[in-house]
């Protein structure tokens, strides 16, 4: 017996080390054989997944990961399971469940059964809770949050919290569902919709509940107050309606009712009052074997929009199907047409097309013949000829768009002129700032502001957030703006432009967000740059680079070069009104500018130095506005009637509207060395301040004039233009000897010096000097060629008396009265008293004279052979070889 014992226990013991090895065993390869048992309650094609063995810690059952696949989609991911039992209950704790809907098409069809029973479901519950800290469902994962439910036998208590999503409901045993709060953030939107109410649900779960209602509200930034949302029902038709608070007609009147198997809604009524103009409209929309299967359920509709605008009444259409619609997969054709009537524009629209896939997530697609259409006056300035949008082939989804993007735009600005503009591209998946978008662009128009014509061709692309031109080509057949014309300009790249826009805050990254970014190079080349004077600026070349953190924010900087000329360096800013900057032109030879003078003035330059400095600014209703100031450095030029050295030019100035100011904080100071025209003319000073062209509110006053010449001193009280009183050309001590020397008169000499004023008028009808005065400062000689007197005495006695007395003239006193009218006619009377001492006597005499001249064709007539000369003198030094002799005049003239 006591060996019988022996051996049962010893079996009983290796059983039991058997069955703790088996426990043991199962429990550490449970990931490998439970997903395989758990297969013959699983659907086909769909398997659990385990990822590491379970743990137990203080009466904890813990799984570190779950995984449920339908074929090779993961449908469910579970994180961190967590079961225990304390006394109220189960306890079920999930770090994380992720589910994919995509994955649904994945699992087999169902087959058939009756319908889930709510009670039963309620009574097979266990007692206890399930909380999940993650619950995120894609594609909606801007709704995830933290699930909590709990049941006591008697009510299940739901709580979820959210970013967009947060609702606190109760079911209890006799199917009430109270939904206590509910809160909801529609995409895009900025304030949740919030609702509140009870239903009772029907025992079967694929009926609609019997009865319920629900009240929320909605604050929205488009309606100015609380929306209030109502929707009640009675067995099988209800009532939907959305009411601003303090009005008594509704937003949307939505009438339903349930037939066999079929969802209707008649004759609701939308209206719309917050948009630029009132709009409303009617809807229909029948849903059948709604309550077969979700992908047997079947739509057909008709939505219309009634708009008045600028160009009457309009009528657009929306009919839809019929066509089959599921939460999986959709298969919907629609028709849009018609026309809306908006103030200030019209659109016209056609729009075959399919919808297709989930209808919580559909793809749109457009047909042959899609087109939208717009024309009207969008603003006071702008008017919109035809506008066309082919969209044709064009796909459209919660990704973005995808397909053929064009567009033909014909419009004209009041200001900017009449322009045409093409557009055609490709995208992928793409909305602003998101997906792929890559396109050309062409186009051509007027500039009347410039008198100009353009044409504008390139290429570029749009992905996510970075907009890039690769190339451009935009040029003009001329720009003409005030005292310049432009030939033929044309804008190229050298440097791609680059947009990186900022993220918007509804996209979300991975990798840190950009920085905001706008760069590019780009130049502007002219065949030739015309001035009003008949200058002109050779062949020139704008190069610029920008840089800023957006195209309304921008640094410039850059060069202007036209050789011999140049480079002016520039910089600026332009902040999406206005353009502001400054150039620099650096000291450079004076005769770099001989093409910016007009032939006609008959100036070359010879020597000298130039250097500038200049600010500006541009924008539209204020045009270009430029100030700064010029210098020159001992300039020297040949004249049309001598020539001109030591030139020292200082000129500060500002341009606005085509008006030039001159001497803004002091007067333009101008001094010359030396002026060899008639005669030389040393040490010429003038200062000048004010406008021009000049007004009577914005005057021109010249002053400080003044030039050593003959011997003497000439100056010029202050010009006033307009002028209202003369100012007076003062002679002071002008030494007749040197004058007539000048003049080279064959016919009489004079020496000894005046003095004189004479009156000058700029503006006057008729003179240029009136009822002025000169008269002699010491004593002066007047002596007659002797062949001149005797021809002027002849035979006769008394002329040859009175020649005698005047062949030589000591004279003690003179004063001549002096006027100029605008034909150059020169009237003078003189009255001269003096001693003529020949032959031994001293004979007194009192002289009368009046002289009456045009002084342009003596003026002529006394230069002929000095221009020829100088004419001469001007093509030889242009040659290398006649260097040496140049020296040698400048020596010559400086004796």
């Amino acid at each position: 017996m006591r060996k019988g014992r022996k051996h049962l226990l010893l079996t009983l013991l290796m059983v039991a080390m058997v069955l703790v090895l088996l426990l043991i065993t199962l429990w550490k390869t449970l990931p490998q054989w439970l997903p395989v048992v758990a297969k013959h309650w699983l659907p086909p094609e769909t398997q659990l997944s385990i990822s590491s063995s379970p743990s137990w810690s203080d009466g904890e059952l813990i799984l570190p990961g779950v995984r449920y696949l339908a074929q090779d989609c993961l449908l469910a991911d579970v994180q961190n399971v967590r079961l225990n039992k304390p006394t109220t209950g189960w306890n079920l704790q999930l770090d994380a469940l992720n589910i994919d809907t995509a994955c649904l098409s994945k699992l087999p069809a169902s087959e058939g059964g009756g319908a889930l029973s709510l009670p039963d479901i309620q009574k097979q519950l266990p007692f206890g809770q399930v909380h999940i800290a993650h619950l995120n469902v894609t594609p909606w994962q801007q709704y995830a949050g933290d699930l909590q439910v709990i049941n006591d036998g008697k009510t299940q208590t739901l709580h979820y919290t959210g970013a967009a999503l947060s609702f606190d409901a109760a079911l209890d045993n006799q199917q009430q569902l109270v939904i206590n709060t509910l809160s909801l953030m529609p995409p895009g939107g900025d304030e949740p919709l919030r609702l509140a109410g009870k239903l009772t649900l029907p025992v079967a779960l694929d009926t609609l509940p019997a009865e319920g209602e629900l009240h929320g509200e909605v604050h929205t930034s488009l309606v100015p107050l609380p929306v209030a949302v109502s929707l009640n029902w009675q067995e099988k038709s209800g009532l939907l309606s959305l009411t601003e608070q303090g009005q008594s007609q509704p937003l949307v009147n939505l009438p339903w009712q349930l037939g066999d198997k079929q969802i209707q809604i008649l004759q609701g009524q939308w209206r719309w009052p917050y948009a630029a103009q009132p709009l409303s409209g009617a809807l229909n929309l029948t849903l059948n074997n709604w309550s077969d299967k979700l992908d047997q359920t079947t739509l057909s509709g008709r939505l219309n929009v009634l708009t008045q605008g600028h160009n009457g009444k309009g009528n657009a259409v929306l009919t839809l199907g019929p066509g089959r619609v599921g939460l999986l997969d959709s298969d919907i054709s629609f028709q849009l047409t018609g026309q809306a009537n908006l103030p200030q524009i019209s659109l016209s629209a056609s729009f075959p097309g399919t919808l297709n896939g989930s209808v919580l997530n559909p793809l749109i697609a457009l047909h042959s013949g899609a087109l939208l259409r717009a024309w009207g006056k969008p603003t006071p300035t702008l008017s919109l000829h035809d506008a066309r949008w082919p969209l044709a082939g064009v796909k459209l989804s919660a990704k973005g768009v995808s397909g053929p993007l064009q567009a033909i735009v014909r419009a004209s600005d009041a200001y900017w002129g009449p322009f045409q503009l093409h557009l055609n591209g490709k995208a992928q998946d793409f909305w602003p700032d998101k997906g792929a978008w890559d396109f050309n662009y062409w186009g051509n128009g007027q500039l009347p502001p410039l008198k100009g014509r353009w044409d504008l061709a390139g290429k570029g692309s749009w992905h996510d957030t970075l907009i890039i031109l690769t190339q451009l080509s935009a040029g003009f057949n001329r720009l003409s703006y005030g005292l310049v014309n432009v030939d033929a300009p044309r804008l190229t790249l050298t440097q791609p432009l680059t947009w990186q826009r900022p993220v918007p805050a509804r996209y979300e990254h991975s990798q840190p967000d950009p920085v905001p970014d706008f760069n590019g190079a780009l130049k502007l080349v002219a065949q030739k740059v015309s001035l009003e004077n008949g200058g002109y600026l050779p062949p020139a070349e704008l190069s610029l680079a920008f840089k800023g953190d957006s195209p309304m924010n921008i640094a410039l900087n850059g060069q202007l070069e036209a050789l011999p000329i140049g480079p002016i360096k520039l910089n600026g800013r332009w902040d999406g009104e206005r353009l502001r900057g400054q150039g620099w032109w650096p000291k450079q030879d004076l005769t770099a500018f001989q093409s910016l003078l007009s032939p006609d003035l008959n100036i070359k330059l010879r020597g000298g130095s130039f250097y500038a400095q200049s600010a500006f600014s541009a924008a539209r209703g204020q045009g270009f506005v430029a100030g700064g100031h010029w210098v020159v450095k001992n300039g020297s030029m040949w004249l049309k009637d001598g020539d001109l050295s030591g030139l020292d030019f200082s000129l500060s100035y500002r341009l606005k509207n085509q008006k030039w100011q001159f001497g803004i904080k002091s007067p333009v100071s101008l001094r010359i060395g030396e002026l060899n025209n008639l005669f030389q003319m040393q040490n010429i000073t003038a200062e000048l301040q004010g406008s021009y062209p000049w007004s009577e509110a914005s005057p021109l006053r010249l002053t400080h004039v003044g030039v050593d010449a003959l011997l003497g001193h000439i100056s010029l009280s202050a010009l006033r233009l307009p002028q209202h009183d003369p100012a007076v050309l003062k002679l002071q001590k002008i030494d007749l000897s040197a004058l007539f020397t000048a003049l080279k008169p064959k016919q009489m000499a004079m020496s000894g010096r005046v003095n004189g004023e004479l009156p000058l008028y700029v503006d006057n009808p008729k003179w240029l000097i009136h009822d002025g005065w000169i008269a002699n400062d010491g004593g002066l000689t007047l002596r007659l060629d002797p062949q001149f007197a005797a021809a002027m005495a002849g035979d006769n006695v008394a002329n040859r008396l009175v020649i005698q007395l005047l062949q030589y003239l000591e004279i003690h006193r003179s004063y001549a009265k002096v006027s100029l009218d605008n034909l150059g006619e020169l009237t003078m009377a003189a009255q001269i008293f003096g001693v003529n001492n020949t032959e031994g006597k001293q004979r007194e005499i009192h002289l009368n004279y009046t002289h009456q001249e045009n002084i342009y064709q003596l003026w002529r007539s006394l230069r002929f052979g000095d221009n020829l000369q100088e004419w001469l003198q001007q093509q030889l030094s242009a040659s290398p070889a006649s260097a040496s002799a140049n020296k040698d005049n400048e020596l010559r003239k400086e004796q």
